[in-house]
């Protein structure tokens, strides 16, 4: 396998924080189970471990796989590099419409856009395809399309249907108790945050892709294709301010990765309805973190 592949990047990665959640010492389950986890390939799923042996980061002799020493930011790949084709556009695309100062009423030509983002005109017009689902543009019959506005009233809109899901999702786990994968998959991640915590100044830029995991943990949990698709949008635009706004980013990180983290406590306590409200009050800072992340466009 190619190590230019993006699923492969992607999933060393994902495999990364998934070494990380274990002990020294501790063993990963089977290449089955690892393909079902990871929702790869076996062959993906062999590179990967082949990539991790090499590297030290574990020890593969047949069906054993003990893991020698916890991933350090090194061994990663960045995030760009393990984004498909249609992530990087999407990317591109609220890159394009957030800095580049565009007023709701612009006319976006797609000749112009394959040319700034470098692909081809299906994957742009996917692209295109999937925000104008949400409103965010929308063609006219003259074939060009029109941005209707990252506005205020847009992404509270947004976040409501974002809040109404993710608590849907975390009161399933806390129902589903602490024998369901995602409940343990969500405890697991306890020692990731507390190690951006401890070290905040050398970590806070890898916080975005564990706030991701975190979230996208509880999403899973609801085996949902109609959320799945939802949520795909929504990392493209919520997660998208962690890097359109460097303000406060530092301390923004901190605080959140201290609210994961007692949400996670409250849980692996037994306390319920505390982490119930733990989670709510993350919600809440989430929305306010993107409120405070942006100048926005007047509604027209």
């Amino acid at each position: 396998m190619s190590r230019d592949n993006s699923t492969y990047k992607d999933s060393l990665n994902r495999s990364l924080d998934f070494v990380a959640a274990l002990p020294i010492e501790g063993t990963l389950p089977s290449e089955v189970e690892l393909t079902q986890r990871l929702g790869i390939s076996r062959t993906t799923v062999r590179a990967v471990l082949t990539q991790l042996n090499e590297s030290g980061i574990i020890q593969w002799s047949g069906r054993t796989k003990t893991v020698l020493r916890k991933p350090v930011p090194s061994d990663y790949f960045a995030q760009e590099e393990t984004l498909s084709t249609s992530a990087r556009v999407e990317t591109l695309f609220m890159e394009f419409i957030l800095g580049g100062d565009l007023k709701p009423g612009t006319i976006l030509h797609e000749s112009e856009m394959v040319r700034e983002f470098g692909a081809s005109t299906s994957v742009l017009r996917e692209c295109l395809i999937k925000f104008s689902r949400f409103g965010l543009i929308e063609k006219e019959p003259n074939r060009h399309w029109v941005l209707r506005g990252f506005t205020q009233d847009f992404a509270i809109e947004l976040f409501d249907v974002r809040e109404m899901f993710e608590l849907r999702a975390f009161q399933s786990l806390v129902n589903a108790g602490p024998d369901a994968t995602t409940f343990t998959q969500l405890i697991a991640l306890d020692k990731a945050h507390e190690k951006i915590i401890r070290n905040i100044d050398a970590e806070y830029l890898n916080f975005p892709r564990l706030d991701e995991q975190f979230h996208r943990i509880l999403l899973d949990g609801l085996s949902n294709r109609f959320i799945d698709d939802f949520f795909e949008l929504v990392s493209v635009i919520f997660h998208y301010h962690y890097r359109w706004n460097k303000k406060d980013e530092h301390e923004r990180n901190l605080v959140a990765a201290q609210q994961h983290l007692a949400v996670i406590r409250a849980l692996a306590a037994g306390d319920k309805d505390g982490a119930i409200d733990l989670f709510q009050t993350h919600l809440n800072a989430a929305r306010s973190t993107l409120l405070g992340s942006v100048t926005w466009d007047h509604e027209t």
